[in-house]
């Protein structure tokens, strides 16, 4: 066996079992080995590059390296702290709407969602994507926005987040309060007169892909989202979500569930602190909107790469004239080709100095 080794000089040896001779020594570029024998160590290190190379491209694939990023977890932090004043004061606002004297309080819902969204989601924006929701986080995954790595921690702090906003309502609300709304609106069925485990699945799945598909299509289009500017885009994603909610509370209109959820952490940390009837149906918080993700996500596959392009070429004028040339006569057109070479004002039988004077 002979092994080519890049050197500032030229050593040969022989290799006889296990001995290794140096034989001759010359001046070059390259080492040459020489081996006598069965030498197995030759494909070791191969196999061990490879074995390594493997293990380095997975854990780059899902970001292990953040683990150890100082910044990662600064994100992680400020995700976990936005979500929990966001959902502190998204709920409080929505109990509040309720409990005023406006005859139709569902009108301030859309109003209220969308101001408190646009503010929060305005200044977390360029800190840490702002997705103070674990169906974002997902989304943002399955879309390659962000690695796996930093989705389990925000995951995780996105929970922890609902689990603290619900418990300072708890503490900061009246027990009557507590018990009217259960700090969370994730009542299905309560005492039979919510609503049935379908409709709600149907209406987290709705609302959640409305959300993704007005919101998200826009926020991860490099382009488009530079185009518009990071204002823009946060009134489009605060708009959409204040549209899912005042859609799904239009629809439904029962006590004790206040529309779609659009936010599994926060229906789950409802249950968990108070448990009862707010355990009933909780994976259906769950599996609607993760369900609206995944569909999302094969559908947006199927986006059309390049916009729209209007260069006039299709205008309805010009598409009717083209159908009226194309179904006109030959003998129209022969006529129309007689009448330019000939002016029918000219008689047949004229004079050709009469003809002089025709200024044609």
């Amino acid at each position: 066996m002979v092994e080519f080794r890049p050197l500032n000089h030229t050593r040969v040896c022989i290799h006889i079992g296990l001995l290794e001779l140096p034989f001759v020594t010359l001046t070059g570029a390259m080492d040459i080995v020489v081996a006598i024998g069965n030498d197995e160590s030759f494909s070791q290190p191969s196999e061990k590059i490879e074995r390594k190379s493997l293990k380095t491209t997975f854990l780059d694939s899902i970001g292990a390296h953040e683990i150890f990023s100082s910044e990662m977890w600064r994100a992680a932090l400020a995700e976990t702290v936005a979500t929990t004043f966001f959902l502190f004061a998204l709920t409080t606002c929505l109990l509040s709407c309720y409990e005023s004297n406006v005859s139709d309080p569902k009108l301030l819902v859309p109003f209220v969602v969308f101001i408190i969204a646009f503010f929060f989601l305005f200044t977390m924006f360029p800190l840490t994507g702002a997705f103070l929701n674990p169906l974002l986080t997902f989304i943002a995954t399955l879309k390659g926005a962000i690695c796996l790595v930093r989705a389990c921690v925000f995951f995780l702090g996105q929970c922890l987040a609902s689990i603290m906003a619900i418990y300072l309502l708890k503490c900061a609300m009246s027990h009557d309060a507590v018990e009217k709304y259960m700090l969370g609106g994730c009542t299905i069925d309560n005492n039979g007169s919510g609503i049935s485990l379908g409709t709600a699945l149907m209406l987290e799945f709705v609302c959640t892909f409305i959300i993704l598909l007005v919101a998200v299509t826009v926020a991860f289009d490099k382009k488009r989202s530079k185009e518009l500017g990071a204002t823009m885009v946060c009134i489009q994603i605060a708009a959409s979500i204040a549209i899912a909610v005042y859609v799904s509370n239009v629809v439904t209109g029962r006590i004790g569930y206040a529309g779609a959820g659009l936010n599994p952490a926060r229906c789950f940390a409802s249950a968990l602190l108070f448990g009862g009837p707010l355990w009933h149906g909780q994976w259906v918080f769950w599996l609607g909107p993760f369900l609206a993700c995944i569909v999302y996500y094969i559908f947006s596959k199927t986006l059309p790469k390049e916009g729209l392009v209007n260069d006039g070429r299709y205008e309805i004028i010009k598409v009717a004239r083209a159908c009226i040339e194309a179904t006109g006569s030959n003998n129209y057109k022969s006529a129309t080709v007689k009448a330019e070479e000939k002016p029918p004002c000219i008689p047949e039988t004229v004079d050709k100095d009469v003809l002089a004077l025709y200024p044609f």
